[in-house]
């Protein structure tokens, strides 16, 4: 197992397994619906059998290449995540997303994680354009792609039905030459 520190107030960046069931569905209900304010996300997973069935659907997408999810832990509990969707090294494309229970919000965790996750799909796996998709409702999520350096490329209108409410959804990304500079800045800024 390995773990990516985040900074230096204990947060890290580790695979989310099946075998974190109990403890992922712990996280859903600490934070179901503040997370559940816009997208469904862990909705399905309702028990530890659910968590572990949701989690397992994952090890496979991120076996089969196409998607994964990583967890966020601070001091050692699970807080949040980041994840990758509709993931195509062949074209280089993907999606990027996040989750968060209230009490970890405000310290910088998406977005410190966000930046190793977008930086090992551009790095590593050779992504060229990646999209983040919120509803445009969701400011902090917004704020996460601006703080990324990411363009909004457009408003997909009443896109989204959730909640008995259709949601613009707001489409903005970054290519890999604009996210290079974005980190370039970004570590001369950290200096």
């Amino acid at each position: 197992m390995y773990a990516i520190p985040l900074g230096d107030d204990g947060a890290e960046l580790r695979p989310l397994e099946p075998w974190h069931a109990e403890e992922f569905l712990a996280h859903l209900e600490r934070g179901r619906e503040f997370i559940g304010q816009y997208i469904p996300f862990g909705s399905n997973a309702t028990d530890p059998a659910s968590a572990r069935e949701t989690l397992q659907r994952y090890a496979d997408l991120r076996a089969a290449d196409t998607a994964s999810y990583h967890g966020i832990w601070l001091d050692g509990k699970l807080v949040g995540g980041v994840l990758t969707l509709n993931f195509d090294a062949a074209t280089g494309n993907c999606e990027v997303g996040c989750w968060l229970e209230p009490a970890a919000t405000g310290r910088g965790l998406i977005t410190r994680a966000m930046r190793v996750l977008i930086d090992w799909a551009v790095e590593k796996r050779g992504i060229h354009r990646v999209e983040w998709v919120a509803a445009s409702g969701n400011t902090p999520s917004l704020n996460v792609a601006r703080r990324l350096g990411m363009t909004r490329d457009g408003v997909r209108r009443e896109a989204h039905p959730y909640g008995g409410v259709r949601h613009d959804l707001e489409v903005w990304s970054i290519l890999a030459p604009q996210w290079r500079e974005a980190r370039a800045r970004a570590e001369q800024k950290d200096h």
